[in-house]
């Protein structure tokens, strides 16, 4: 199949979350199983173009009356099979993409003409068909950035008819996080170029706003998220912020495809960032390297009897930060204070908790923060970690859990979305599970859990360790995952 992924973000080109990650590695799985898989992104400001191809000519994209004009640059993406290399497209123009930020900088979180940026770039998808005299028979999107493509699939490209070049096309929408949807002001609309009885038949209409993400639910042949239990739990009031009602609706196009992992990156055999490689059965050994390598790097006490406690997570309300770190009610506190653990920190976000954190810091020998990112450090701390918690107030998916198994670090996490499906809850009669689980989300469920694993960890350490090697036997690579893709591109084919 020709298929083509339309993205705000693409591994190693543009990233703020794992929406970059699954864009290129599902790529990459689909070229293996020799699908012609090409990618088309923004040129943001900091993606040079040293090494980069430009295409000849200019690039005119239709759109409110008028046509904006482009250049387009491509490459091969990193990491490509030799016989199958999938090629990576760049919509450049100054205006909309030439400035720091995807979506905002610290300056705007949300830029002011975010609607306008994507539903330029979603239009351009399109155009560069075109250029390249390329029509794929998949064209998946993902979030609400690129959810206008499925609109103008539905909308302006199909009503040609069999003379429209895209007459056979049909579309995918992932929801990697539905919290995102592209909520605006619908005097933003007549920038679309469609008509107003698109807006209110095509599902833009939102209290009087513009949603761009519920246009592209409606629109969208097939609709996926990223794992199987949140696509459960979006339709649901508690979890579907306002768009439940759509997804019930769409029920029998919708379904959800648990991520994978980038196992030639995220592996302990071959982790070139940790002080020694180790498989499952040289699991003690190498743990015990990478976790005396992690205490010095943070300046934590080197004790190896001591379990230590890895988090890396964006500081953020979804994250679970104010039942952990909130200074009228966190649990951060008492779990250092009242048990004989260490815990480190990789993270950044709120400017409240990033300050509350490093208040915690200075205050507790036995916690560590490091606000930011860092690759090393992420690779030392999943490989150092003997437990990783992620208190998710809800989750889509997840990576760090999968991450964790795989370095043989228990997950503590809350029975939530892709945590759900990728962690079993531990079974203290049989020795049973790879994770500590809790239910609701408050500073005392978060302890008490933490608690439970540290218990664990004094009083039956055997059954810590067969948790470790059965978590390290789990396989979260992207083959499976892509399989299920190509099952379900073939069930939306047009003909």
């Amino acid at each position: 199949m020709k298929i083509l992924m339309a993205s705000s973000e693409g591994h190693p080109y543009a990233k703020t979350g794992g929406l970059a990650d699954m864009v290129s590695a599902l790529s990459l799985s689909l070229a293996k199983l020799g699908h012609d898989v090409r990618i088309v992104l923004p040129r943001y400001y900091n993606i040079g173009r040293s090494g980069l191809h430009l295409l000849e000519g200019a690039m005119g994209v239709p759109l409110g009356g008028a046509e904006e004009w482009c250049a387009v640059y491509n490459g091969e993406l990193p990491g490509s099979p030799a016989k199958n290399p999938v090629q990576v497209y760049f919509i450049d123009h100054e205006q909309y993409f030439g400035r720091d930020g995807i979506y905002g900088n610290p300056w705007e979180p949300d830029f002011l003409d975010n609607p306008r940026r994507f539903t330029f770039f979603s239009r351009s998808v399109f155009q560069l068909c075109r250029k390249i005299a390329w029509f794929p028979d998949i064209l998946h999107s993902h979030d609400w950035p690129t959810a206008m493509v499925n609109v103008y699939l539905k909308f302006w490209e199909r009503p040609l008819g069999e003379q429209g070049e895209f007459a056979k096309t049909a579309s995918v929408l992932t929801v990697h996080n539905l919290g995102y949807q592209g909520i605006y002001g619908k005097d933003n609309f007549n920038y679309t170029g469609l008509g107003w009885d698109v807006f209110y038949n095509g599902g833009f209409e939102d209290w009087n706003m513009m949603n761009i993400l519920k246009a592209g639910l409606y629109s969208a042949d097939k609709l996926t998220t990223v794992s199987p239990h949140y696509a459960e739990e979006t339709k649901t009031q508690a979890q579907g912020f306002r768009l439940d009602g759509v997804l019930r609706y769409r029920s029998a196009d919708y379904s959800g495809i648990l991520n994978g992992i980038d196992t030639a990156v995220w592996n302990p055999a071959r982790d070139r960032h940790i002080p020694q490689t180790y498989t499952a059965s040289t699991l003690a050994k190498g743990k015990a390297r990478a976790k005396e390598a992690l205490q010095k790097e943070l300046g934590l006490p080197v004790d190896a009897d001591t379990p230590l406690i890895g988090m890396i997570t964006r500081l953020t309300d979804q994250k679970g930060v104010g039942e952990l770190f909130g200074p009228a009610h966190g649990s951060a506190w008492a779990i250092c204070q009242d048990m004989k653990v260490q815990l480190a920190l990789l993270g950044s976000g709120e400017s409240w908790c990033e300050h509350e954190v490093k208040s915690l810091a200075a205050r507790l020998p036995n916690f560590k923060c490091h606000i930011g990112y860092g690759e090393v450090l992420a690779h030392l701390i999943e490989a150092g970690s003997d437990f990783f918690l992620m208190p998710s107030r809800y989750e889509p998916c997840g990576l760090n859990q999968m991450y964790s198994l795989a370095y043989g670090a228990l997950p503590i996490v809350r029975n939530t979305g892709g945590l759900t499906d990728t962690v079993e809850n531990f079974d203290q009669e049989n020795g049973a599970g790879t994770g500590f689980m809790f239910d609701d989300l408050n500073p005392q469920a978060v302890y008490n859990t933490v608690g439970w694993a540290i218990w664990t960890w004094y009083n039956s350490r055997s059954q810590i360790e067969a948790m470790r090697l059965r978590g390290m036997k789990k396989n979260f690579s992207w083959e499976g995952s892509a399989q299920k893709y190509v099952e379900l591109y073939k069930s939306c084919l047009r003909t």
